[in-house]
């Protein structure tokens, strides 16, 4: 791919918060601070607001909007085919004051960037608009496309007229082998490994038992046995002296389970958002985990933890689970009503783990390639190179030294 100039549009969930989509997009957010510290960074997500605060610092030029995604939302209740022809033509035609401006800075953008997560399926098909909105810009302006890290399955079973959908991107890849088949594009990993290595070690990690059962995305059936699974594991943890301890990835929607489980796990051991995404999430080799939660799972036994993953939607997490442990994170799935123990030896992802990292950053090289006038992001030091202002200097390598701070790291997200 050849090296544009111009700013960089990122396109993602980010924002509500759910601990999985942040991660991805701040690790991508810290490999532009190093990689293209001054190129304008506009992120385009549903909950800008809150972005704006989660992300404040990771990239001396960021800028936060909801243009695509106001669009899209806004079409939801449209079949599909209409919702597009809407999309196409507020994006091409122009002519709404509440939409003009975001959409006029669409066309200063030199690459859109679809980032990772699981958001583009049959579960919620009106998201393919999108991508719909991307290739519009494309054929405009000549802007390139990029999707990275996508979790497909459930593949949409109604979609825009324009299938295939990724035609005319210049990188379109999917995170899982049946979203690559299903799509015709390729497999690479999650976005996740972009930021993996320094997120371990980030937070002092306790020996004990971690849990996480979400309430959303699940299928009906499901929750109560999740909490069952996870209710028989703190009580076995609890015969043997083990400490217990329970981790939010989406407010609310993971307090439920807590709440049933209080009575064994305290609420001192209860780690919320907002802990983790400031002081790190806490992952080591010695932990066993239960958790519905894909990037629980990737993250923890990327760390070398043994844990039991429990799926929650059939079609959509169970392919996300199978997607980690086709990579070797030797856990146990709990995808029906038979229910596994955890496993007593650990995988081979730990181990892997430095080749798996190399090939995410080769994806991300690949799609933004290292500028000669700086300092590459392997360096892992501050800057040495490169032509920031005094100004964003004193951002990006604030962000770096933050971690003494209990803050954010570079790369750590």
């Amino acid at each position: 791919m050849s090296m544009q100039s111009g700013p960089i549009y990122l396109i993602g969930p980010s924002g509500n918060p759910n601990f999985g989509d942040e991660f991805i997009a701040a690790s991508w957010l810290k490999y532009l601070a190093l990689e293209r510290p001054d190129a304008d960074i506009w992120l385009d997500c549903p909950q800008p607001g809150l972005a704006q605060v989660l992300f404040e610092g990771l990239h001396p030029r960021l800028r936060v909007t909801n243009t695509l995604w106001r669009l899209v939302h806004e079409t939801a209740d449209l079949p599909l085919d209409d919702a597009a022809d809407l999309i196409r033509a507020r994006v091409t035609g122009l002519g709404s004051p509440s939409y003009d401006l975001g959409l006029l800075k669409l066309r200063e953008a030199k690459s859109l960037h679809l980032i990772g997560g699981g958001f583009i399926n049959e579960n919620w098909s009106h998201h393919a608009g999108l991508v719909v909105a991307m290739r519009a810009v494309h054929g405009m302006t000549g802007a390139r496309l990029i999707a990275t890290g996508q979790g497909l399955m459930p593949a949409l079973t109604s979609a825009p007229a324009e299938m295939p959908l990724f035609q005319d991107f210049a990188h379109a890849a999917a995170r899982d082998e049946a979203g690559a088949l299903a799509y015709g594009i390729a497999q690479e990993l999650d976005d996740a490994f972009l930021g993996v290595t320094a997120e371990i070690g980030r937070a002092a990690a306790e020996p004990g038992l971690y849990v996480c059962i979400q309430s959303d995305t699940a299928d009906p059936e499901r929750f109560e046995t999740a909490v069952k699974v996870a209710r028989t594991a703190v009580e076995k943890a609890a015969a043997e002296g083990t400490d217990a301890y329970y981790v939010e990835a989406i407010p609310g929607a993971d307090r439920l389970a807590y709440e049933q489980l209080a009575d064994l796990i305290p609420e001192k051991r209860f780690l919320p958002f907002v802990h983790i995404w400031a002081n790190g999430l806490p992952l080591s080799e010695n932990q066993t985990w239960v958790t519905s939660r894909f990037h629980f799972h990737l993250l923890a036994a990327s760390a070398g933890a043994r844990g039991l993953a429990v799926g929650m939607k059939k079609g959509y997490y169970d392919v996300k689970h199978e997607s980690v442990t086709a990579l070797g994170s030797g856990w146990s799935l709990a995808l029906d009503s038979e229910i596994p123990e955890i496993p007593q030896g650990r995988g081979a992802l730990r181990d892997n783990l430095p080749a798996l990292v190399a090939q995410k950053r080769a994806e991300a090289r690949k799609i933004y390639p290292p500028l000669t006038a700086q300092s590459g992001s392997d360096s892992g030091g501050a800057l040495t190179g490169g032509s920031l202002t005094s100004g964003a200097a004193r951002l990006f390598n604030k962000a770096l030294a933050a971690p003494k701070r209990n803050k954010f790291r570079s790369g750590a997200l």
